[in-house]
């Protein structure tokens, strides 16, 4: 089995960071992306601590320190590409690691900003090896991943169905209502996905939220796992 989480560790972690680390530690992954990685001391320290637990194979982008981008840390051997073509404003937002049977693409959408991040995705994936999508979209399907119908990119986020990527929490979990983060209002939200290339959906055995650590605050979004057998 090959354990992929994925999670949103609030603008970089800062004094959470050892908290962090325990919770990744806990979740026995093989693979990781974190969104909200900053560039910064922070940042290395996250980075220094994931090397201690073996994963050797650390990816970043070249985005500054203060702002949201991501990592992706792996025991498995892969390679990395960015695509600084995806959108100029947002070039640090993507990141994809390589692995034999699959590419990996981390990502972090920003927040109800005009972007073209899903629009790279459905030029660039179906020329591509069967891969996974993995981050916090902030984006979703009104009525469905809240309750309301506030999210932008809804059109975009479904016709990755037509490019046959399909939604991993919803093909193994039905329609199950569960949401990722939360206001302080208490308005639930699933801003965060794995979407995966259907080529890989019959070695799909499991996807899930683990909803705990944000409970205990660690992060305020939960961390997502998918696996993989």
């Amino acid at each position: 089995m090959i354990k992929i989480i994925s999670w949103n560790i609030r603008q970089g972690g800062g004094s959470r960071i050892l908290k962090i680390i325990r919770a990744i530690q806990n979740a026995k992954p093989h693979i990781i992306t974190l969104n909200e990685y900053h560039n910064n001391k922070s940042g290395i320290r996250l980075r220094n601590e994931l090397l201690h637990l073996g994963y050797r194979y650390q990816f970043v982008t070249n985005s500054p320190n203060s702002v949201n981008s991501v990592i992706i840390a792996s025991k498995i051997p892969c390679e990395s590409r960015i695509f600084p073509e995806s959108d100029r404003r947002y070039a640090n937002n993507i990141i994809c690691a390589s692995f034999v049977a699959f590419d990996l693409y981390g990502v972090y959408f920003p927040h109800k900003k005009k972007h073209r991040l899903f629009n790279f995705f459905l030029d660039h994936l179906p020329l591509q090896k069967p891969s996974i999508i993995t981050g916090d979209f902030n984006s979703g399907i009104n009525g469905v991943d809240q309750k309301g119908n506030s999210f932008w990119y809804e059109n975009e986020l479904m016709a990755l169905d037509k490019i046959q990527y399909i939604d991993a929490f919803r093909f193994k979990n039905g329609g199950i209502k569960e949401y990722s983060w939360y206001s302080y209002q208490g308005n639930g939200y699933r801003y965060d996905h794995t979407y995966i290339h259907d080529d890989l959906s019959p070695i799909t055995t499991a996807c899930y939220y683990n909803h705990q650590i944000r409970l205990d605050g660690i992060s305020d979004h939960s961390m997502m796992v998918l696996e993989l057998g």
